[in-house]
């Protein structure tokens, strides 16, 4: 059994490796000197030097402290007495020295006093000397230490056995004469002397021993030449007869006894003694096994009666346990809790696991946390033979490791959530434990990488010597996970895997560790809002996530598109929106003649769970004139889809007469117009007013899919107008007759036309030069009035000779799509131009205005918007009423009723001018789609 750990081989040495503390037996060759060498005895080792050594028994022991060792290499050399001799791990088995390390340093050698170079005084002092040479960076770099000690030991047995870790050394006292002839016949048969003389004269044997016989149980023989050369050692002494032998050699054998495998040696020794020739039988045989684990406690069995060394029954008259080589008291067992006993077949010896005697060892087999106990004990029996007076002294040093023992580290998860940051311990490791890094789902990162990145990483040593780590990472970084399983509840997670290696190996292995907590930290995003006479004014206050939500505006989801069109303004904390009241999102809820109440919804969802974060509504009420009542009896009235009727489609919706329609609808309004005269309009007096009534409603000649409910509710408006029904207006006159006729004078000037484009159908707000680009939906109507300026003159009348829009500024661009043509609609466009005449108890001089109304579209082009914008150009006409009025500016369309142009997305052939006068040519601003997803 090879007990020298971690052998590294090299041309010219063997290393035993110590971590950091390397041992070397070198492997030069050696001459074994078997005569006493007489080296000068003076001990020189302090335990201030890191070099201790002292006398246990029949050994000598010198310890070494890693504080010596750290980054050195060692070689240590035998005094022989004239010089010294390296030892390799060969010749230190056969010459009786021995070496135990642990993986840190620490080492302890061991010298039998029967070694080949101890100087030897009559078998009573013994001087040991070593050398000791520590390299730290190269050859040339040495320290040298020389290790003398004197040992004195006296109190030697018949036979003395000792085991230790990598050979069995056997020694026998030498009788005299007169005790060998008492005693012949107990030695082996020498009768052929004639054979043993002959082999005896060829020998060349040395110090008397001259003839070696193996049982293994075969006899082999050699002579002592021969034994040496193959790893044996024999000699005499003054009065003793020494053989050692290596474990595992081929003239060794294995057997169990009592149940404990033993590794066995036996010899018979010739050798010449002063009154001739004498045979002695050595025997050694030690423990191999016998130790068993249970309950942390480590049981070493070994055979009370070793049969491969006695024949009879046997008196065992001491039995003592040691730990290190160094027998212990009962008092000191007691206190490490060891005990040593007896049964019939066995010695026993108990040590508890982790005793301070031993020490403990990390291992990551496939990367787990693993520990192993190493402590070595020292049996030591004397016992007596029952049929004679001779004694045996038995001495066994049994270095012991535990099986691997699983050691999974424990995880304190030490965070308290409202401090905002992870904090977890782990351990316990021992000290041969560092930690190199942390694996985060971001990457991984050394511990100088954690600390510098605020991520806190210390090493908290124990008393015991042992440590443990503790990890701080705050919850806002980037490697912690977060989400919410309710709303005003953050899940924070933080996925771990520990790097730790083992020294002094540099053994890597891992340790994954997942922290989860939950805190209710969400401030959710808050919303307030105002409004003025057309707009609601929105701001949306971001919470703890930012803007990290989806909102829902009326029924749409507030996509960056929309966003624009309500002219949002964002910053890091919210975001801004101006909605006008009229927009498609909002909703309205009443109207009255003079005003709507309408309201506005904004709800913010959670994007991935759906949860409500805020809801809002804000309700105000705008001005808005539902019915307008003109002098000359002409009523115009706004019906307004409201909640309560969800499935209304305004376009259906007519006055009392069936027959009386919108003249124009969409989605949320249709407008009427008519006089107090017609479409089933009531009239009533009071006093001196007169009430006409009429009401908007739902005709039932004409269903909707929508209206397939009975129990949906019914649309009803009332439309009332007063009048005076009496009136005194004074007039002034002279009837004095004029001298001439009036008449016109003669002169020149210039006349100004203008484009204004209205906010409403009653022509009473117009869109000023800074409101545009002006915003409008889809198929909303857009209303534009055409008025001759700074003429009072009423023989003359504005002509529109034709109207046409394009998507650019220039007014010649293409494509271009007509909208009047020859003062006419274009009767191939699916929403017609609508004109809208007037009176003048509307306006002055009513030939000066022409107003029409066109429905908001935009071009494409294989069903792709191409631009959202369009501009309306007009030429006009000023026509004389007096002159001979032929063309445009006889009033009527030009262009026979049913012939128009295909839409081809250009605009139609290009008309003659009108002889009368050259056309004056006006153009609106740019009008932008308010859904530019919507097509023509």
């Amino acid at each position: 059994m090879s007990i020298l750990m971690h052998v590294k081989l090299y041309l010219a040495r063997c290393t035993v490796t110590l971590f950091p503390l390397s041992l070397i037996w070198n492997l030069m060759a050696a001459i074994i000197i078997l005569g006493q060498a007489k080296p000068n005895v003076k001990p020189s080792l302090q335990s201030s030097s890191g070099l201790r050594s002292d006398c246990v028994g029949n050994q000598m022991r010198l310890v070494l402290d890693k504080a010596l060792a750290v980054g050195n290499q060692l070689e240590v050399e035998a005094s022989n007495g004239t010089q010294y001799v390296a030892l390799t791990p060969s010749l230190a088995a056969q010459c009786g020295y021995s070496m135990e390390s642990d993986p840190w340093g620490n080492a302890r050698i061991y010298i039998s006093l029967l070694g080949c170079y101890v100087d030897n005084k009559e078998d009573r002092t013994f001087n040991v000397g070593l050398r000791l040479q520590m390299y730290s960076h190269s050859p040339s770099d040495v320290v040298t230490h020389e290790v003398k000690e004197t040992c004195s030991y006296s109190s030697w047995a018949s036979q003395e056995i000792l085991c230790d870790r990598n050979y069995m050394e056997v020694s026998n006292y030498m009788a005299t004469h007169d005790a060998q002839i008492e005693e012949k016949g107990q030695g082996l048969d020498v009768k052929d002397d004639s054979k043993i003389n002959a082999v005896h004269g060829a020998s060349g044997a040395s110090k008397g021993i001259w003839k070696i016989t193996f049982h293994t149980p075969e006899p082999v023989m050699m002579v002592l030449k021969e034994a040496e050369q193959v790893g044996y050692s024999a000699m005499a002494t003054q009065n003793r007869l020494v053989m050692r032998s290596p474990y595992n050699t081929a003239e060794t054998y294995s057997e169990d006894v009592a149940g404990v495998p033993m590794e066995i040696v036996k010899v018979s020794t010739y050798y010449t003694a002063p009154h001739g020739l004498s045979v002695v039988n050595l025997a050694a045989a030690c423990p191999t096994g016998g130790v068993l684990f249970a309950e942390n406690v480590i049981s070493w069995h070994v055979p009370r009666r070793i049969t491969p060394l006695v024949d009879t029954s046997i008196e065992i008259l001491e039995m003592h346990m040691g730990i290190n080589g160094v027998k212990l008291d009962k008092a000191e067992m007691a206190a490490r809790g060891y005990k040593l006993s007896a049964t019939v077949f066995h010695i026993i010896i108990e040590i508890p696991v982790g005793s301070p005697d031993g020490y403990y060892k990390s291992h990551a087999p496939d990367y787990q946390y693993h520990l192993s106990y190493t402590v070595e004990p020292m049996l030591e029996l004397l016992w007596r033979e029952d049929d004679t007076l001779s004694d045996t002294r038995y001495k066994v040093l049994f270095p012991i490791t535990t099986p691997l023992m699983a050691q999974p580290p424990q995880v304190t998860d030490g965070t308290i959530p409202e401090d905002g940051v992870f904090t977890v311990h782990l351990g316990t490791f021992l000290h041969d434990v560092e930690l190199r890094n942390v694996t985060f789902s971001t990457g991984v990162l050394s511990v100088e990488e954690c600390n510098a990145k605020g991520f806190t990483v210390q090493e908290h040593s124990l008393p015991n010597k042992n440590k443990t780590f503790s990890l701080q990472v705050p919850f806002a970084a980037a490697a912690v996970l977060k989400h919410n399983p309710e709303p005003l509840v953050t899940v924070y997670f933080l996925p771990l895997i520990f790097g730790f290696i083992i020294l002094p190996e540099e053994t890597p292995f891992g340790h994954p560790v997942e922290l989860v907590t939950s805190l209710q930290d969400v401030v959710l995003p808050t919303i307030i809002g105002t409004c003025d006479q057309n707009m609601f004014y929105i701001e949306v206050k971001y919470g703890s996530q930012g803007n990290n939500f989806q909102a829902i505006i009326g029924a749409r989801e507030l996509t960056p598109e929309i966003a624009e069109d309500y002219k949002i303004q964002n910053n890091d904390a919210s975001f801004n929106l101006i909605v006008p009241y009229f927009s498609p999102d909002t909703i309205f809820e009443l109207i009255d003649s003079v005003s709507v109440k309408a309201r506005l919804d904004l709800h913010l969802l959670d994007p991935h769970n759906n949860w409500t974060l805020s809801d809002f509504y804000l309700t105000c009420n705008f001005p808005l004139k539902t019915t307008e009542c003109y002098p000359n009896g002409t009523v115009t009235a706004v019906a307004v889809k409201v909640e309560s009727v969800p499935n209304l489609t305004p376009g259906w919706l007519t006055l009392k007469d069936k027959s009386c329609q919108p003249v124009s609808s969409d989605e949320r309004f249709a407008y009427f117009t008519y006089t107090v005269n017609s479409c089933g309009t009531t009239r009533k007096f009071f006093d001196n007013y007169m009430l006409y009534e009429n009401e908007i409603a739902l005709s039932h000649n004409r269903p909707s899919k929508g209206y397939t409910s009975p129990i949906d509710p019914e649309y009803r408006q009332k439309v009332s107008c007063f009048y005076l029904v009496s009136e005194t207006e004074t007039l002034s006159f002279h009837n004095k007759p004029r001298s001439t006729e009036p008449r016109a004078e003669t002169g020149s000037g210039r006349l100004m036309v203008q484009m204004r484009l209205s906010q409403d159908s009653l022509y009473e707000v117009f869109y000023q030069a800074e409101d545009y680009p002006v915003l409008q939906y889809l198929r909303e109507p857009l209303y534009f009035e055409v008025e001759l300026m700074q003429s009072t003159d009423p023989q003359l009348e504005l002509i529109l000779e034709n109207c046409w829009a394009t998507h650019h500024e220039d007014r010649t661009s293409l494509p271009s799509w007509d909208i009047i043509v020859d003062s006419c609609e274009n009767l191939d466009d699916s929403y017609a131009t609508v004109f809208h005449p007037l009176v003048s108890d509307i306006v002055a001089i009513p030939s000066h205005i022409k107003r029409f109304s066109v429905k908001m579209f935009t071009f494409t082009k294989d069903e792709e918007v191409l631009k959202d914008q369009i501009y309306v150009h007009c030429d006009a006409v000023i026509c004389d009423t007096n002159g001979n009025m032929d063309g445009v500016c006889r009033r009527q369309c030009v262009q026979p009723a049913g012939v128009g142009n295909e839409l081809q997305g250009t605009k139609g052939v290009k008309r003659e001018q009108s002889a009368d006068s050259t056309p004056t040519k006006i153009s609106s601003g740019p009008i932008l789609l308010f859904n530019p997803q919507s097509s023509l």
